[in-house]
């Protein structure tokens, strides 16, 4: 028997969502035939389903969670749709699965038993919020989320801003949105004054807004971090140290 297809199906970044606007059409029309998914969680993927437009009823479609909770053994029950010939779709909570996603395993596990994956075209926070900054996007480094902890999260930062201006490398990373104005801080705390920051905020969203400017610039203005999904991003300056601030928190 051959085996069925995984496809990748981005989802919305941001509410509210219009998929024709987001999504090409054959995108939608791949999505709304599937009949068993993979998501991160059950709930989001129905509401997601339902704006698509899905005809047939949405509980009729079958939808297993791979999240955090995830037991390595539930991982054989979301493959065996593609092993008896049945296509799946994976869906993230937001923006293109696998990426900062656990649906990487599923994905992983493909590959593994020779089962086609095809990533379908939509939204992507990385790539729209580095083409929005005007910051190299020759050579660039997603890092997911910074530590939590004050501490660590500066030393974190230092080191970035190091390898940036080492490896003229822009710098990406996200953040929990009732933590933006804490990052925010300790961006304009930590960095160099020259070193140039983009603020990527509610990408694809009605408050949509994405700025670049130098961290001297962004420090004589008041900035309220909305929460808002929100993707950071920097780019050192070759020839500048750091200032004293940069010296590492212990």
């Amino acid at each position: 028997m051959k085996n069925g297809t995984l496809y990748l199906i981005p989802s919305n970044l941001s509410d509210p969502f219009s998929p024709t606007q987001i999504l090409p059409s054959g995108v939608i029309a791949t999505a709304s035939s599937l009949n068993h998914y993979v998501a991160e969680n059950a709930k989001t993927a129905r509401a997601f389903l339902k704006t698509l437009g899905v005809k047939r009823p949405i509980l009729e479609i079958s939808i297993l969670e791979l999240n955090n909770q995830t037991r390595e053994g539930d991982l054989a029950e979301m493959l065996a749709p593609l092993l008896a010939g049945q296509n799946v779709g994976l869906v993230s909570e937001a923006g293109a699965p696998g990426v900062a996603d656990p649906g990487a395993l599923i994905v992983a596990l493909a590959h593994q038993h020779g089962i086609a994956v095809v990533p379908l075209v939509g939204p992507s926070s990385i790539l729209l919020g580095l083409m929005a900054s005007g910051l190299n996007g020759q050579t660039f480094a997603f890092h997911g989320y910074l530590p939590q902890d004050k501490t660590a999260r500066v030393n974190a930062i230092v080191e970035l801003e190091l390898e940036s201006r080492r490896r003229n490398m822009t710098q990406l990373f996200i953040e929990t949105p009732y933590r933006n104005q804490a990052m925010y801080a300790d961006l304009l705390l930590t960095l160099a004054p020259s070193t140039r920051l983009c603020i990527a905020r509610d990408l694809t969203g009605n408050r949509e807004h994405v700025q670049t400017k130098c961290v001297s610039a962004w420090r004589i203005q008041t900035l309220a971090m909305e929460r808002l999904p929100t993707l950071f991003l920097f780019l050192a300056r070759a020839a500048e140290r750091g200032p004293p601030s940069q010296k590492r928190l212990r």
